[in-house]
């Protein structure tokens, strides 16, 4: 007999129809969920082949509900569970593709590169003339000459006598026209930075500063002045003095207080190894200075390459001599140099070629001399404006103290008495701080043999 363990008095184990074995008779239709003629709304039917007794097969509905019910929340939990796993691995196809895609345009960047170290070197080579039909006239870096084809993709107008162009390695072909660029030596001797030394940094030279003033700056200022009255504003300015004066100091002055480009070279800089070096870095500085005009040159210790030609000279003098003939060509030869002024320093204008002193090279001559007792103490108020030094100090008396010195000297002083007043422990530079530092720097300048003494011992 079949009964279900809801029969009154039946027990779990006599029971065939649990909700344990429930889903395995539903599957191969032993049980119904069909509610049979004649029975409740709250009970299933279990009927089983072959038998008749109905009553026996009835399960409580409310039980078999909540059974699917549960069921269907965990296959639905389970549904979600699933469906973030998807979503997490699409999220991953993605970027993994990504990641592809990147590491293959890296590998066509390192192919190419990779292609471009294993191509073979072009040749370089200059343009002497270009013939027609496609074919040019080239002088290569070795002094043999070539009539060779260009390229097709190269404009006509781009090759042209003195363009420097690159040929290929086997078939001697124009690739491309390179464009020339500035030397790196020379380019090095533009001041890109500002000086930050104003004419108020420089005590004294008044008469100096007016005059340089008006020779650099005011033509490259006010051009049409000049044009009115119907002259050519001055080329060059020349300053000549002892060491420490001041002469440097101007042009830094210049530099800062100008929107005009500033190249600084000093004199020994254009003297090279090789024959025909230095004149070529002084057309090559000459083109710079005019292709970024207005501009300024500032040669410094002029007379380390413009001293007096001489007849008895050595391989080495007569290089000088041909990069001081370049120089005195630039200055003032056949082209027009335009918008370029040229300010030269000195200490020895005796030494100077005649040739770079005439007018059209340098126009002026401005000394800079030793500072006098008034120059003195505006040099002391420049260089104490900084300094923390004690009221009571008398610095006309300091000045009086420092006969015979240059701009120089007197800075080196005004640091030693700060480092006097370091020494002791103090904030406040006292007066015989600079008493003490005159002593101290002043007594080798007037016993030299102590000097030798010290070093040599």
């Amino acid at each position: 007999m079949i009964r279900s363990k809801y029969q009154s008095g039946v027990s779990n184990s006599e029971c065939e129809y649990t909700m344990d074995n429930i889903k395995s008779r539903e599957s191969d239709g032993s049980i119904s969920t069909q509610k049979p003629h004649g029975y409740g709304m709250n009970s299933v039917y279990a009927g089983v082949d072959g038998d008749s007794r109905p009553y026996d097969n009835i399960v409580d509905f409310e039980e078999y509900s909540k059974y699917i019910e549960d069921r269907v929340r965990q296959l639905e939990s389970r549904n979600d569970v699933l469906r973030e796993q998807c979503n997490r691995i699409e999220r991953d196809k993605r970027s993994i593709e990504n990641q592809k895609i990147k590491y293959e345009r890296e590998v066509r960047s390192l192919q190419s590169e990779i292609d471009k170290l294993k191509a073979s070197p072009n040749l370089l080579a200059t343009v002497e003339s270009v013939v027609g039909n496609g074919k040019v006239t080239v002088k290569a870096s070795n002094g043999a000459s070539f009539l060779v084809s260009s390229s097709s993709l190269i404009p006509e107008d781009a090759i042209k006598a003195g363009a420097q162009v690159a040929l290929n390695m086997h078939t001697l072909a124009i690739l491309d026209v390179i464009q020339k660029a500035d030397d790196p030596y020379v380019a090095a001797f533009e001041v890109e930075s500002d000086t930050n030394i104003s004419y108020d940094d420089i005590g004294g030279l008044r008469d100096q500063i007016r005059d340089i003033r008006e020779i650099v700056e005011l033509p490259l200022a006010k051009p049409e002045l000049f044009k009115k009255v119907g002259i050519k504003p001055p080329k060059g300015v020349l300053l000549f003095g002892p060491p420490g004066t001041g002469k440097t100091l101007l042009a830094r002055a210049v530099a800062h207080s100008t929107d005009a480009t500033f190249i600084r070279i000093v004199g020994s800089e254009f003297v090279q190894k090789y024959i025909g070096e230095g004149a070529r870095v002084v057309r090559e500085l000459f083109s710079l200075a005019k292709r970024k005009s207005p501009s300024i040159i500032f040669i410094d210790e002029l007379d380390s390459i413009g001293a007096k030609r001489l007849d008895d000279t050595s391989g080495g003098d007569r290089e000088v001599q041909r990069t001081l003939m370049q120089l005195l060509a630039e200055m003032d030869g056949f082209d027009d140099r335009g918008d370029v002024k040229i300010i030269a320093a000195t200490n020895r204008p005796d030494i100077l070629d005649s040739a770079l002193l005439r007018p059209g090279r340098f126009d002026r001559f401005i000394e800079v001399p030793l500072p006098d007792d008034e120059t003195r103490i505006k040099i002391l108020e420049v260089l104490t404006r900084d300094l923390n030094c004690a009221p009571d100090i008398d610095f006309d008396k300091i000045a009086s103290m420092l006969e015979g010195t240059n701009g120089a000297d007197i800075a080196a002083i005004m640091s030693e008495a700060g480092m006097f007043a370091i020494r002791d422990e103090r904030e406040i530079i006292e007066f015989e701080d600079f008493t003490k530092s005159i002593e101290k720097l002043m007594e080798p300048q007037e016993n030299p043999k102590k000097v030798t003494e010290l070093m040599f011992g």
